[in-house]
């Protein structure tokens, strides 16, 4: 008979054994490691393939709208612009805000709209950091922090959602499309941040605000762009977030208002100052109460709050945003209007159909942006350049480590990839587009925010791709 030790005896001492074993070995190494390479491939092909179809959907637009083709002319685009701005985008987001939302929910999603503000306030300090390095000249300084500073949180989002979950083979499974909704929540705390302070932060340098003679200046205003001008001054995309702007110029849409009430006319010659006296002396907002004096600070203040276009904030897609949040949050409204048995769920299943249209008509518009090419600008190719690393290459990083402590602090809601996948590109993308909108309003720098909407959402296309790749990465391994 054999014993244990007599059968190991034998196999040790037989070198073809040896062999054998040490090619098993080999090929278990080698298959260890092509599952890995394959795996990463397939994050790589998951990553990439959302950006190629917004890229493919891109460049159609792009070549419709050769001049030598000119199958979508331009003011075709801009009716496209407003068909999303009033239409697709709106549905959009109401009909997958409101089926998810609820009260609890709206009390587990408070980092969504301090995200924002987070993501506004490190890109803010990126570009002051940007202005300092980069020098631009001295009446851009502010256009170089503001345009680091705000990202798009609107249409680019959502597109880049979409098509993550158009792909069956996705990697957040049946809860993707609850990353539409969160997206969506994010819109109010934008439109404010855009409609308030960036209103204000966009106007006019004082020291180069160039004085007219009285009426010449609200004869400027007044008149409407030629379609040239148009051409020149306003990208496409602008129609998409703020569509009709030129109509809501008034004469104090372009004079430096909280630069001439608040800083001290000392420095500045009395030549280069607007007259705001007219502003100050307004019947309908006494000066005092009763018998006390209303202090003069305050009444500097009411009179920028007064110059604030508060009654530009509910625009379509935010009014959209409010009223899903509002229904989704009442039960016995929301089994009315969202579900399979609502009495209304054909109405809500319409929208849905209608919202379909939302992502190819944004990168047909944007695909028409990119033929126009960037305007001319004096900003810079320095700083530029700048711009465009700080807000698409380290903000970015800034982000992933801003999401992980909060990951780390329960912050966010446990056990949802998707969640930290729209947090995440909240620090990912370019530029919102809405402050090319407020530069053509306010006559501020209109040919420079052009020209960086334009650089910036070239790049972004590369770069989007690369950080759709790590953040899956990342939500895989580290969070």
């Amino acid at each position: 008979m054999w014993s244990e030790s007599d059968h190991h005896s034998i196999l040790s001492d037989n070198p073809f054994v040896e062999v054998e074993l040490d090619c098993c070995s080999f090929l278990q190494e080698k298959m260890e490691l092509w599952d890995k390479n394959m795996k990463t491939t397939e994050v790589v092909f998951e990553a990439v393939l959302p950006v190629l179809k917004l890229l493919s959907m891109a460049l159609i637009g792009l070549l419709l709208s050769h001049p030598k083709i000119q199958m979508i002319p331009k003011p075709t685009l801009r009716l496209l612009s407003k068909l999303v701005f009033f239409l697709f985008w709106p549905c959009l987001i109401f009909t997958h805000l409101g089926p998810v939302i609820s009260v609890k929910k709206f009390i587990q999603w408070w980092f969504v709209p301090i995200n924002v503000v987070i993501s506004t306030a490190v890109g803010s300090v990126l570009g002051f950091f940007v202005a300092l390095i980069c020098r631009p000249p001295p009446e851009f300084f502010r256009l170089t922090v503001i345009m680091t500073a705000f990202g798009n949180t609107g249409n680019i989002p959502l597109a880049v959602v979409s098509s993550v979950c158009h792909n069956e083979d996705n990697p957040f499974g049946g809860t993707c499309y609850d990353g539409i909704a969160y997206a969506g929540f994010s819109q109010w705390v934008s439109v404010v941040l855009v409609y308030t302070l960036i209103y204000h932060m966009m106007e006019p340098p004082l020291e180069y605000y160039e004085v007219v003679e009285e009426g010449t200046e609200i004869e400027e205003l007044t008149d409407l762009p030629t379609e040239n001008e148009n051409d020149l001054s306003t990208p496409l995309l602008i129609e998409a977030e703020w569509t009709g702007i030129e109509d809501q110029r008034t004469e104090h849409c372009q004079t430096p208002l909280v630069a001439t009430i608040f800083n001290s006319i000392s420095d500045v010659s009395q030549s280069n100052i607007p007259d705001i006296e007219s502003i100050r002396e307004m019947p309908s907002s006494p000066r005092s109460y009763g018998c006390l004096a209303e202090p003069k600070v305050v009444r500097k203040i009411r009179i920028v709050v007064e110059r604030t276009p508060i009654n530009q904030i509910l625009q379509p897609p935010l009014t959209a945003t409010v009223l899903a949040i509002v229904i989704g949050i009442i039960p016995q409204i929301k089994a009315t209007v969202f579900g399979s048995d609502a009495p209304l769920d054909f109405i809500t299943d319409s929208l849905a159909m209608i919202s379909d249209g939302m992502v190819p008509a944004v990168m047909l518009v944007l695909g028409g942006m990119l033929w126009e090419g960037p305007n001319e600008s004096k900003l810079g190719l320095r700083t530029t350049i700048g711009i465009v690393v700080a807000r698409l290459l380290i903000l970015p990083l800034a982000g992933i480590g801003i999401i992980y402590l909060a990951d780390k602090w329960n912050c966010l809601i446990a056990d949802d990839a998707m969640y930290r996948f729209v947090l995440l590109m909240q620090y990912a993308t370019p530029s919102a587009i809405l402050l090319g909108a407020i530069a053509s309003l306010r006559g501020y720098a209109v040919g420079e925010a052009s020209a960086l909407l334009f650089w910036q959402h070239v790049f972004g296309l590369v770069s989007i791709s690369v950080y759709i790749f790590i953040y899956f990465k990342l939500l895989v391994t580290l969070f």
